[in-house]
């Protein structure tokens, strides 16, 4: 393959090894190959459609590109760390698949508005891998939280027992913080898929281009306004590392949760032997170490972010070779997010809620007091002379050992006169829940109502996702 530089007429000397290997990103570039190679077929498909290439060159750029690709998928096309990056390997091969012509598929175009336009065709796609793995998850949550709808367990504040609650409740909890990241993807997918390709270096091409027409060959939405801005923005990039680095928080907390959960302080779960590791000295241990390193790797999914965020920030307009620096970050994220995805999913569906645990842990702490509260303002009392009386009453079961529905009728007239037998109805951890009867609640009858909800919501986004992938 030939290996002459592209702006060997200017120079006179050769580049130094060192700033060879220095300047190369092929070792992490090269796997934007048909993304190149896509954007390089709609490039010189344009360029015969505006006639600046005819039909019969074009023709040829195009096979040429089509048997290059079929070369790298079976492993067969021999990358040069010389040639620097993926744009340069794959045009160098191709003059040497179909000669002279192959030297004209650069015409009206750079490097820098090149690389961007693969960014977005990967990033588009990496996209559209990432919202239905979100999906999964999502799925197999809602299957817990059916299964599990009227089961009780205690609800946390400050991760202290605070109200009771159902473990499909707090599942849906976690539906919807994906639920956001789900609309924050696709959002942001939008200006993905702006097309850069026609900026040329920075100021735009001479020739007679029609950037429309490439665009409507890649699937993208609407061309770069501004040629200046098409090959120095990446914001794009930020934005969607920002938006899976709080995928990857949400995950995180999700694994806190269940850490917590299956260690024999909660004993709330059990985790499946598939997704678990033991200890190399102690024979008794069973280690959450997927959801471990889940929490683990949101660390480097938030250093992408800072690291690009970094990067851009004092850079002049327009492209600079700083930009080289763009790739890993992004493709870590993306790599990162899509993986603990998949793992997660695993995870969830193998689990095994533990009622018994949850119930028992949900009965101390006083946790129907609010509803003890309610009651008494139901009354005639105000809220805060209830909260004062409701207070005195939990201090007498801390003296007593009982809970607030082991509580004689008599024990809570003493403290107020407006209790009543009726109390008993709403101090039971089912009353409780049932209680929260409305959008939003935990009563179970509710959340099945959500559920039924979400799937739909899953289903649209579904159908929304493949009438994208139709156009685009």
């Amino acid at each position: 393959m030939a290996t002459q530089k592209p702006w060997s007429g200017r120079f006179t000397e050769s580049t130094d090894a060192l700033v060879e290997a220095f300047t190369a990103s092929i070792s992490f570039d090269r796997r934007l190959f048909a993304c190149d190679i896509a954007g390089s077929i709609a490039h010189a498909r344009m360029l015969a459609h505006v006639k600046v290439l005819t039909n019969k060159e074009a023709k040829a750029i195009v096979a040429g590109l089509e048997s290059i690709k079929a070369e790298i998928d079976a492993g067969q096309f021999a990358w040069s760390e010389e040639l620097e990056d993926v744009h340069m390997n794959i045009e160098a091969r191709l003059i040497d698949r179909i000669g002279e012509v192959g030297k004209k598929l650069h015409t009206a175009r750079s490097r820098n508005d090149q690389v961007v336009t693969d960014i977005r065709l990967y990033l588009r796609d990496g996209i559209d891998s990432l919202c239905p793995a979100l999906g999964d998850l999502q799925g197999v949550l809602l299957d817990v939280a059916e299964r599990e709808a009227a089961t009780i367990m205690p609800g946390f504040t400050h991760l202290q027992v605070a109200q009771p609650v159902t473990f499909g409740h707090h599942m849906l909890a976690w539906v919807q913080m994906l639920s956001r990241d789900h609309a924050r993807l696709q959002d942001c997918r939008k200006r993905v898929n702006v097309l850069p390709l026609g900026a040329a270096a920075l100021a735009g091409t001479s020739y007679p281009i029609d950037r429309v027409y490439t665009a409507r060959l890649l699937g993208f939405d609407t061309v770069a306004d501004n040629s200046i801005d098409a090959v120095s923005d990446r914001d794009f990039a930020i934005e969607f590392i920002a938006a899976t680095a709080l995928l990857m928080s949400h995950l995180s907390r999700f694994s806190e949760e269940l850490v917590l959960w299956a260690s024999s302080a909660f004993g709330f779960v059990e985790l499946s032997d598939s997704f678990c590791t033991g200890s190399s000295i102690m024979p008794q241990k069973k280690n959450p170490d997927v959801a471990e390193l889940v929490r683990g790797k949101s660390a480097r999914v938030i250093g992408d972010l800072v690291a690009l965020l970094t990067l851009m920030k004092a850079q002049p307009l327009a492209y600079n070779r700083d930009n080289q620096e763009d790739k890993e970050p992004l493709f870590d994220a993306l790599d990162t997010a899509l993986a603990c995805l998949e793992v997660f999913t695993g995870l969830i569906a193998t689990m095994k809620p533990k009622p018994e645990a949850m119930r028992t842990a949900a009965q101390k702490g006083f946790p129907t007091a609010t509803d003890l509260a309610d009651y008494l303002v139901r009354k005639g009392v105000t809220f805060r002379d209830a909260h004062e009386i409701v207070g005195k009453i939990v201090r007498h079961g801390l003296e007593t050992g009982k809970d607030l529905a082991q509580m004689e009728l008599a024990e809570l007239k003493v403290v107020s006169k407006a209790i009543e037998h009726d109390v008993f109805d709403i101090l039971t951890l089912e009353g409780a829940v049932n209680a929260r009867d409305h959008i939003g609640g935990t009563a179970p009858a509710q959340v099945r109502q959500a559920i039924a909800r979400a799937r739909a919501r899953l289903s649209d986004e579904a159908g929304a996702r493949a009438s994208e992938r139709g156009t685009g």
